[in-house]
């Protein structure tokens, strides 16, 4: 699968912006990681980016295993000819599918999935909305706030990190680069 058919697929599902930019986010975190590590950088893309795809059209707010968000968009991905590897990724990136995050990638989406998310509300709450004013601190200093982008699991953020093995602050500064190389497209 090309990046413009998943784009392509990102489009047909999601009609929320700030959905898609969420997904064009991730998907430039998991880009930066495989570059950082020399993995298939296109491959690692299309986990990121198509992650959430089926969100809005299959909620899931049972948290169900096998149906709605994730599986549904696996399942659909699946007849498209989209990787396993990739597939995999995107169901351990929810907890409750219970599917093991046994590779790299799956670990690293889980990792970036609610920090791009941290990010963005952190930039949107600055003068400039621009994640080019954003730093690790600030970030980390947001993730106190209970309050603050409410909808943000901050056990998943420390939980990706630890199971990246790496250290949070870096991690968050690693993915705040990334999202800035990307800027211009995720409107920050």
């Amino acid at each position: 699968m090309t990046r413009d058919e998943a784009l392509a697929i990102v489009h047909e599902y999601t009609a929320s912006e700030s959905l898609r930019k969420h997904m064009l986010a991730v998907e430039a975190a998991m880009r930066a990681y495989a570059e950082r590590w020399d993995e298939d950088q296109a491959r690692w893309g299309l986990a990121g980016l198509l992650h959430d795809f089926d969100y809005e059209r299959y909620p899931n707010a049972e948290h169900s295993p096998t149906e709605g968000h994730p599986s549904e968009g696996v399942r659909l991905l699946r007849e498209r000819g989209c990787p396993d590897d990739v597939l995999e990724a995107i169901l351990g990136h929810a907890q409750y599918t219970g599917v093991a995050r046994s590779s790299r990638m799956a670990r690293t989406l889980f990792a970036v999935d609610e920090l791009t998310g941290l990010i963005t509300a952190t930039a949107l709450v600055k003068p400039t909305k621009k994640v080019a004013d954003v730093e690790a601190s600030s970030v980390r200093k947001k993730m106190k706030d209970k309050a603050f982008a409410r909808g943000v699991s901050r056990e998943d953020v420390i939980q990706g990190a630890q199971e990246l093995g790496v250290d949070l602050d870096e991690h968050i500064q690693f993915v705040i680069e990334a999202m800035k190389r990307e800027a211009s497209a995720l409107g920050l």
